[in-house]
């Protein structure tokens, strides 16, 4: 009786909403790769949202105190990990993410991010004062600042921006001091010049040609200019669902994962957007009413860090594909091709309904 009534105390709306979006990446994915060599590639999707389904529900049957209580360790087998990566690595498209299991290619910082969500989510909660103290900024700093930095050197300069948002969004909520929060914008700003003496070379070009793309038509821009093309010629309903000739052409670059969105924009349109941006507003918004309702702090600190990662996701792929971004291979949640990320994000749902069927749990 038990092991049931937590089963309908799912959030079942946020989960239709979560199999919406993914219905409409399957779609597109379909559309995309159905008349290419990637042919079948929406089928092994499915069998990652599977995956991901299954991890969703064990994880929410664990208390998410034991993991809070776990952090520490979570947080050095990360590192380890992460360390492995980089020893012995699979290679692939000139950065070594990777390693296999059971045969597939899974990228590790995928589940480094939810490690940082229960590491941030426990110091945070552990804060006993209304504004954070400058040596607690410190520390926020190094714990995400050491797994950001071996990610980097994959390099993965997209990943390790994600990790960001999960300590701003805690930051915020746990009370920083306007003054501490000016010098980090401060201290950020003076750490540009040195940031882009870190980057690789192709990460600079990204960078040079998201401000100028029509100069470098055939090679740098042609990723932005392609994918602005796509967006623009869909017009408001679109060009038909498998009719759009950027898609179907191959002109769209990575149309089945980072730039689906534009895919999806060419064949349904401004509208076919919108649907698919409130489809995300909704599940965000029923994230925030999840921590809203979370019987503690640490519970809304973890569900607010999977807000966090999700929201920087869509912002920052959804800019990317209109070229108000550099183009940095942040996939689109739930939509985009990828069984790491899709697995993560699953993961991560699985801590919300942890923290949502524990909300009346004394």
């Amino acid at each position: 009786m038990k092991e049931r009534a937590r089963l309908l105390d799912l959030d079942w709306w946020l989960l239709a909403i979560v199999m919406g979006i993914c219905f409409l990446g399957l779609l597109e994915i379909y559309s995309a790769t159905h008349n290419s060599n990637f042919a079948g590639m929406h089928w092994r999707q499915v069998i990652w949202i599977g995956i991901g389904l299954a991890g969703m529900l064990i994880l929410s049957r664990i208390d998410y105190h034991t993991l809070l209580d776990q952090a520490p360790l979570l947080y050095m087998i990360g590192l380890v990990a992460l360390l492995a990566v980089l020893a012995a690595g699979h290679t692939k498209f000139g950065a070594k993410r990777w390693v296999a299991v059971a045969g597939m290619p899974f990228q590790v910082s995928e589940i480094m991010k939810l490690v940082i969500i229960v590491v941030l989510a426990r110091f945070f909660s552990e804060v006993r004062t209304d504004r954070l103290a400058l040596v607690d900024l410190v520390k926020i700093a190094a714990l995400v600042g050491i797994p950001a930095g071996l990610i980097l050197l994959e390099p993965d300069l997209g990943t390790a921006m994600v990790l960001l948002p999960v300590a701003v969004v805690g930051a915020f909520l746990a009370g920083i001091k306007w003054q501490h929060a000016a010098a980090v914008v401060l201290l950020g700003a003076l750490m540009v010049p040195v940031g882009w003496h870190v980057l690789k070379p192709y990460q600079k070009q990204r960078l040079q040609t998201f401000l100028k793309p029509e100069e470098s038509p055939r090679k740098a821009g042609y990723q932005i200019l392609q994918s602005e093309i796509a967006v623009g010629s869909g017009g408001f309903w679109g060009k038909g669902f498998g009719k759009g000739s950027q898609n179907q052409l191959g002109f769209v670059p990575v149309r089945y994962s980072d730039f689906i969105l534009a895919a999806l924009a060419e064949e349904l349109g401004f509208a076919g957007v919108l649907c698919t941006l409130l489809l995300y507003l909704g599940l965000l918004l029923r994230l925030v009413d999840n921590a809203q309702k979370a019987k503690d702090q640490a519970g809304m600190y973890v569900v607010m860090g999977v807000t966090a990662i999700l929201g920087f996701h869509v912002l920052v792929n959804a800019a990317m594909v209109i070229g108000y971004m550099p183009v940095t291979g942040i996939p689109l949640p739930l939509m985009s091709y990828g069984g790491s990320t899709t697995v993560f994000v699953f993961l991560a749902l699985g801590l919300v309904m942890n923290v949502r069927s524990r909300r009346f749990v004394n």
